[in-house]
């Protein structure tokens, strides 16, 4: 299961699953599922950042904004996101130059023999043909392997986190910022060695028939508040892959930690909501706001 953990790591630190296939998000349902998820808050004297762990993609009916994630959303007076989610259009008009492999091999070529027919495999397994995305980087078909399996595992991009906390903010007249722009978040990935990307599709494709439960795990994590078995199953396999987990990871933590440390400055009451794997762990958005003598303490409810 090793590999595939990755896989999953992958989608919950990019937001690039709402942002592709972002449509609005559907009336609540009748029947909910409790879910209590992890919530912190950084506070000085006239200053409060509440920290949300998010999943990006969701399945129906769990009722996670409510309690005390709703009392703070609703006290707060700005949203802020990875990103600020963009419209189909911007999406696309931000994803292909990132995602076309301009020097033109095809991307099947680019492997190895053993490689291809790990690839073939999962593709076979998933109804493509082996060569359907032989005009993208490697980065970009490991991710839309694993936002296949997703949606067949019964999650949702219109049931994510992000989507409903954006309508909402809308709705009540809170401003919505991002910690980073889509350009930023797709170009950790187009900017990885050739064979990091290849290492990342293949390891994604070997172990696929895994992702159901490995992601179904997750989200038993989240919905609990289990913030450390949650990371644990996120993010440990990262660090079998340095440049990811250094790119993805431990980074963009540490940028985000120093914007929190410099928001402190101002007065004011914000809610910030990040994918759940920043928000553990050794190298966590807790951990790096540390180094600036900062506490992040966890909202009991």
């Amino acid at each position: 299961m090793k590999t595939i953990k990755t896989v999953s790591a992958m989608l919950a630190l990019l937001l690039a699953t709402p942002a592709i296939a972002q449509v609005p998000a559907p009336a609540p349902a009748a029947t909910t599922i409790p879910a209590d998820p992890a919530l912190w808050v950084v506070k000085d004297k006239d200053t409060t950042i509440y920290l949300f762990g998010t999943i990006h993609a969701l399945k129906p009916q769990l009722s996670w904004f409510d309690s005390a994630v709703r009392k703070a959303f609703d006290a707060s007076g700005q949203l802020v996101l990875e990103i600020p989610l963009p419209s189909p259009e911007q999406a696309k008009a931000v994803i292909e130059p990132l995602a076309m492999d301009a020097t033109g091999k095809p991307l099947t070529q680019k492997l190895s023999a053993e490689d291809r027919k790990v690839y073939a495999a999962a593709m076979a397994k998933l109804g493509f043909p082996e060569t359907a995305f032989d005009r993208f980087e490697p980065w970009f078909a490991a991710v839309t392997l694993a936002q296949i399996e997703l949606q067949k595992s019964g999650f949702n991009a219109a049931e994510g986190v992000e989507v409903a906390l954006n309508a909402a903010a809308t709705a009540s007249g809170k401003p919505v910022s991002g910690l980073e722009t889509l350009e930023q978040q797709l170009g950790f990935f187009h900017t990885l060695p050739q064979a990091d990307q290849i290492a990342f599709l293949i390891s994604s494709a070997k172990e696929i028939d895994k992702f159901d439960a490995t992601i179904n795990a997750m989200l038993d994590r989240w919905k609990a508040g289990d913030a450390e078995g949650l990371s644990a199953l996120m993010n440990e396999d990262l660090s079998s892959q340095p440049n990811l987990y250094k790119v993805l990871l431990a980074d963009r933590n540490a940028r985000w930690a120093d914007w929190i440390d410099n928001r402190l400055k101002t007065p004011g009451t914000v809610f910030i909501a990040v994918g759940a794997g920043h928000l553990a762990g050794k190298d966590s958005v807790q951990a790096y706001l540390a180094k600036h003598h900062l506490v992040a303490e966890r909202v009991r409810y």
